[in-house]
């Protein structure tokens, strides 16, 4: 029995594993992580994509893209299906992307925040017709999206079972956003909050928990209705926590911060995967769906938000604040048989233990911040933990379990 196994047996007690397989088909996936561009001698948060992308796509191609604000790049993987595969892609991506920017006096950080830059002194990329309109249709509130999430995409081919997918996972997303926590600052403020990048992203018309759907054809129809009369101009515009796509066959989860390490994002995106394969299974079976009201749910994305994993969080099944360490045993007990299906329990259940030891990223950024109560050593730290350089969780300690 390994390290991990015996602190989720500790935990959240398991029956044994499941015996044999089922029919459900392994789940590709792919991740887009989006990154605030920084001047590399100061650390400030600067409109400096414009800079930054024509040499990034040189070594990255299709891979990088520009985004709503100028401060901000982000990259995505292609389609994997393992998590070595998506381990290997992000390494490469933000590596590639770190070479290019000190092409370009620049440097990139895998934060949801910045710890002291100002929405007020970026730009929105105004030379892309898409941003444009965002702009011009929500003027401050698209200003203010100097903020990094990750998102992860599964491969649901079925667009119903896509739906019903989401349906199911909405209790478990406020675990996914607490273990992904990496935005304790605004503005060179500290919020207090684990995610203060939620708060702004709330600010979105569309920002939330979706509705329970029950189809494919329903969603459309919402789609139709938010275009009609002008509350969306496409499907994108919906912020939801996770969303189906209607381009492509998958699901996307949207809830999670840009993750500080790749071994963070691998852990978040084998996470994901395995509660999709669940919530898959049981939609196949017909198995009884647990939905709490959406007020439940959204008070449990804010606690979430708030305290990330140095607090209690809402337990989906208990309804009912546990600790941290507690609920996040619920999550990887209730995706256990997702995670050996894909081969993923022993590396998901380590990371998850590393980083419950170390905590969550917003309690390691604070712990760089306390060193000199400089921003300047968050970005630092920030910048290492993003390119790799940065070794063990445990030289960053967390909130002292």
């Amino acid at each position: 029995m390994t390290v991990a196994d015996r602190w989720v047996r500790w935990t959240f007690p398991l029956g044994p594993s499941p015996a044999g397989g089922i029919d459900t088909e392994t789940i590709t996936l792919g991740v887009e992580e989006e990154f605030l561009v920084v001047d590399r001698f100061s650390g400030a948060l600067i409109p400096g994509a414009d800079r930054l992308l024509p040499h990034a796509r040189e070594s990255l191609g299709k891979d990088v893209a520009s985004e709503l604000n100028l401060c901000q790049i982000e990259v995505g993987t292609p389609v994997c299906t393992t998590l070595a595969e998506v381990h290997t892609e992000l390494l490469r991506l933000r590596r590639g992307l770190g070479i290019a920017a000190s092409r370009v006096d620049t440097g990139v950080v895998a934060v949801g925040t910045h710890p002291s830059g100002r929405w007020q002194d970026q730009k929105v990329d105004m030379a892309n017709e898409r941003y444009r309109r965002m702009e011009e249709a929500y003027r401050i509130i698209a200003r203010q999206q100097v903020i990094c999430g990750c998102h992860v995409h599964v491969g649901i081919d079925d667009a119903d079972l896509a739906v019903a997918i989401m349906n199911r996972v909405r209790p478990w997303l406020s675990v996914l956003l607490a273990f992904s926590a990496n935005s304790p600052f605004w503005q060179g403020l500290d919020t207090g909050y684990a995610s203060y990048r939620l708060q702004v992203w709330q600010r979105w018309p569309t920002a939330g928990m979706p509705p329970r759907l029950e189809s494919d054809a329903e969603f459309r129809d919402l789609v139709d209705q938010l275009q009609a009369i002008d509350a969306i101009e496409d499907p994108t515009f919906l912020y939801w926590y996770v969303r189906p796509s209607i381009r492509w066959p998958t699901l996307e989860f949207r809830a999670c911060d840009v993750c500080l390490a790749v071994d963070d994002t691998v852990a978040v995106a084998g996470l994901v995967r395995a509660l999709a394969w669940t919530c898959a299974r049981e939609a196949i079976d017909d198995a009884p769906e647990h939905s709490p009201r959406p007020e439940v749910m959204e008070a449990a994305m804010w606690r979430a938000a708030r305290y990330g994993l140095s607090g209690r969080l809402v337990s989906p099944t208990a309804l009912a604040t546990r600790s941290a360490r507690a609920v996040v045993g619920e999550l990887l007990a209730y995706v256990r048989e997702g995670l050996e299906f894909h081969g993923d329990w022993f590396e998901v259940s380590n990371l998850v233990a590393a980083i419950l030891a170390s905590g969550d990223g917003a309690s390691r950024q604070r712990a760089a911040f306390s060193r000199h109560h400089d921003p300047r050593d968050v970005i630092d730290y920030a910048m290492d933990a993003t390119l790799g350089s940065v070794g063990d969780l445990a030289a960053y300690p967390g909130p002292g379990w």
